[in-house]
């Protein structure tokens, strides 16, 4: 090759992750649009489209390689001395941590995930971290209450970018500072002041106000979700002032917001103080970096995986019939493989499975679906796998394994959050605690159905429960949209001797569902059978799941809060409920 060519390569790279994130800005930079305008299916196109942005655009990058290239091999020096000039393009360029993952996205499509050793890659930035902190503009805006809350109140919402009218700004006012009442003295109030991020945050059918809460106590999360009536005016449904609150916020079951941020770094560091709970690569996630996000996964991975002793086993639950997962015990993700054999009754295939995790993916997953990130030639240590798993992956996972002495690679694998299976959640719980997760797991199917998603298989061992106690979905082999099911009433039998029979008197198509065969296993254990009687009985109902349907192929699409609705304004303090 000659020389030269390196500078090229590493121009054309960079110069393709500024074509994909100009665009992923341009995106972006419709949410305000689109949540003025109601346009709430442009909504779910443009979650869709973002997404799909990036790798596009690793594609298009690849073929101007290949061309460049002509084809012809490329040996190892004359990769380190792309990835050198590549390097020396990055200390003045502003997103130099996400076009290090752009440049890795880059070489594994073109060399099909092969030859991935650390010195060709960027396993780890090669810029200083201090970078990272480095703000060149304000991200926020300081506001202090010099005369009344009310006042800065008011000014901070007259002062936000959207186009609309309030339908009652005083009364949003008053409710906001309510709730800073009910929760912090007088005194402490006096103390305090906010500082609001530049850029709102939209998801769903909400544009959220995000800013911190300087108390003399510590920072505190203060978010307000603003949301647009049926008229077309302005509201806000509620203000979260807790930890806990602001990390299902901005949680690992939802959506990525649409948030400009030209300095994705900067945006980070400054959720870090908001959010301390959660890490690099959720923060990335949240914002919609969700490939850089995978980088910084892998690099919390491997800290973890360097400083343990632990050994990788089988991950705690029902062993499941596509995938094997497993874990390490100390550890906040799960590692699943699909099976190169599944169990009899599971008719499909590993692309089908793929297209499943895909699908949810792309779509919005309303806090009741475990987000994933996708690896390919994953390397694992022989002596950091217990024997018990090995002999498993042996046995169920032959056909991805490659043995390289000391390490095997699985070919192909997801990392997701590792949760409490419901199952064994609700062997453990008695009382209220019992009650809530009935009441969590109903409601998690309830949300996925209105947002379009049948789970398929509902056994409680699907479901998982996180460190707030919410109920989420996470085994998505027999996921299919609300709108490709037949739900159905059985028949009434024909005769007596057909109850009896072994095979049912009805002739059942595979798309077919009968909501009434729920209640055999929903109901099976005497402590849960009455609660889900009491709080869930419709949704044994074919009726119900018909109505639903029928709203979605109307182009209803439901609204989806973050938070209880007993939190909203409307709810809290008996007020006449928004019209929106």
């Amino acid at each position: 090759m000659p020389r030269g060519l390196e500078l090229l390569i590493a121009q054309t790279i960079l110069q393709g992750f500024d074509a994909q994130y100009g665009r992923f800005l341009e995106v972006t930079s419709g949410a305000q649009q689109r949540f003025e305008q109601a346009d709430w299916h442009a909504v779910q196109r443009a979650m869709k489209e973002r997404i799909h942005l990036y790798d596009h655009h690793v594609g298009l990058v690849v073929e101007q390689l290949r061309c460049i290239t002509e084809g012809k091999s490329t040996d190892a020096a004359f990769l380190l001395r792309v990835k050198q000039q590549y390097i020396a393009l990055l200390p003045g360029y502003p997103r130099f941590e996400i076009a290090e993952s752009f440049f890795n996205s880059v070489y594994c499509r073109l060399f099909g995930h092969r030859t991935l050793k650390p010195e060709r890659l960027f396993i780890y930035s090669s810029q200083p971290a201090t970078r990272l902190s480095a703000h060149p503009r304000p991200l926020a805006k300081d506001l202090e209450p010099t005369e009344s809350w009310s006042q800065l109140l008011s000014g901070m919402l007259r002062d936000l970018p959207l186009r609309l009218p309030w339908q009652d700004l005083a009364r949003d006012v008053q409710y906001i500072f309510r709730h800073l009442r009910e929760h912090f003295s007088d005194d402490t109030l006096r103390q305090s002041r906010l500082q609001v991020a530049n850029e709102l945050f939209y998801r769903n059918k909400a544009a959220w106000l995000v800013a911190k809460l300087f108390t003399p106590h510590g920072t505190l999360p203060f978010l307000l979700p603003i949301h647009r009536s049926d008229d077309g005016e302005l509201f806000v449904d509620t203000c979260l002032t807790t930890s806990a609150e602001a990390s299902i916020v901005f949680g690992f079951a939802r959506s990525y917001f649409m948030v400009y941020a030209p300095l994705p770094a900067a945006l980070v560091e400054w959720l870090r103080e908001l959010l301390p709970g959660k890490s690099t690569a959720e923060l990335y996630s949240a914002i919609g970096c969700q490939k850089h996000a995978k980088t910084e996964s892998y690099r919390e991975y491997l800290d973890y995986i360097t400083h343990t002793s632990e050994q990788f086993i089988e991950a705690p639950g029902i062993r499941g019939m596509v995938m094997l997962v497993f874990t390490l015990p100390g550890y906040d993700r799960v590692f699943k493989v699909i099976k190169d054999r599944f169990a009899p009754q599971k008719e499909m295939s590993a692309d089908h499975v793929r297209a499943c995790y895909q699908l949810v993916k792309e779509h919005d997953r309303v806090g009741r679906m475990a987000d994933t990130q996708e690896f390919e030639n994953f390397v694992l240590e022989k002596h950091q796998i217990s024997p018990e798993l090995m002999a498993l992956l042996r046995e169920e996972v032959p056909e991805k394994i490659i043995d390289l002495g000391e390490r095997i690679v699985l070919r192909h694998l997801y990392i997701e959050r590792r949760m409490v299976p419901l199952n064994l959640w609700l062997e453990k719980v008695d009382g209220q605690s019992l009650r809530d997760a009935i009441e969590e797991y109903g409601n998690a199917i309830r949300q996925l159905a209105a947002a379009n998603i049948f789970p398929g298989d509902m056994l409680f061992k699907n479901f998982g429960v996180t460190r707030h106690g919410r109920v989420v979905f996470y085994d998505y082999d027999e996921i299919c949209y609300m709108t490709e099911v037949n739900f159905r009433d059985i028949p009434p039998p024909r005769y007596p001797e057909d109850e009896l029979a072994s095979e049912p008197w009805y002739s059942v198509s595979p798309s077919d569902v009968f909501p009434e065969e729920f209640r055999h296993w929903l109901c099976a254990d005497p402590r849960i059978g009455p609660l889900f009687e009491e709080m869930h009985a419709d949704l044994f109902s074919a009726a119900y799941w018909r109505a639903l349907q029928t709203r979605i192929r109307n182009g209803h699409v439901e609204d989806v809060y973050a938070y209880r609705r007993r939190q909203r304004f409307a709810v809290r303090f008996g007020a006449p409920e928004y019209v929106n």
